[in-house]
């Protein structure tokens, strides 16, 4: 998709009086002479589900890095709710405040508790009381059906658990955007299923996502829009029949004739 096609959709956006909650317009980075983000321009509306998809390297999970500026890019602006992502560390801090992110691996302390891993950052950061943080701590195990676990230590639950505790550790902030980035690719086949069932239940209660994933099945099933991406540049947006049911690229069309092959 051009890139006026999808500032399009922001102007849209700003006509309905619904600022985007994640923008990126212009934006590129570089690792060294790599040039991994190429002039992205992409919006994504308060309560929108959006899946990135595309080739191993084409700057997906980068770009997601980008948004709570675990990776800083060079050039063009980011805003998360309105606040544009600069060196200013109290900007930097408001917005990690409201936005979660899971990653490929887990990244859970493995010398506490479940219970103690989800109340962490709602305790030390947001300076909720104890009893309130373990409280909505077991509210949300139970929302990702492993209330059981909560005494256990990360070291103790199969992968699956574990990326739910992370799913639940990253709700427990209370955040206004998730940020999935690949997060059943660690995952044994077996355990993928019970990771997406908790994930599509939140696309449920209207949270705003963006999730980069190889998982066409829960593309189709939840995503408003597909966006895919190649050598770092934004291809083609659309909705998951548009995309995956008349994609209009031939780069679209060699990366699902690849990756749906096997399905």
């Amino acid at each position: 998709m051009s890139a006026s096609a999808d500032l399009a959709y922001l102007a849209s956006a700003a006509k309905a009086d619904a600022p985007p909650a994640i923008e990126l317009a212009g934006v590129n980075k570089w690792f060294g002479a790599l040039h991994v983000l190429r002039d992205v321009n992409l919006a994504v509306a308060p309560g929108e589900r959006v899946v990135v998809c595309g080739p191993s390297g084409s700057g997906k999970s980068t770009m997601i890095r980008c948004i709570n500026r675990l990776e800083v890019h060079q050039e063009g602006r980011i805003a998360v709710e309105g606040i544009e992502l600069t060196d200013d560390v109290r900007a930097l801090d408001a917005i990690r405040r409201e936005v979660g992110m899971v990653f490929q691996s887990f990244n859970l302390f493995p010398h506490l508790t479940v219970l103690e891993n989800c109340t962490l950052a709602p305790i030390w950061v947001r300076r909720m009381p104890k009893k309130d943080a373990e409280e909505l701590a077991m509210e949300l195990l139970a929302r990702v059906k492993i209330p059981e676990q909560a005494l256990k230590y990360p070291g103790q639950l199969s992968s699956g658990q574990q990326q739910r505790v992370a799913i639940a550790r990253a709700l427990c902030m209370r955040p206004k955007i998730m940020l999935f980035d690949e997060p059943t690719s660690a995952l044994d086949p077996e355990m993928i299923k019970e990771v997406l069932d908790v994930m599509v239940e939140l696309a449920g209660t209207g949270m705003t996502m963006m999730v980069v994933t190889h998982e066409m099945g829960f593309a189709r099933q939840v995503a408003d829009r597909v966006v895919f991406m190649d050598q770092g540049e934004v291809v083609e947006v659309g909705t998951p029949d548009q995309v995956f049911n008349a994609p209009k690229t031939d780069r679209l069309k060699l990366f699902l004739s690849q990756i749906l092959r096997g399905h």
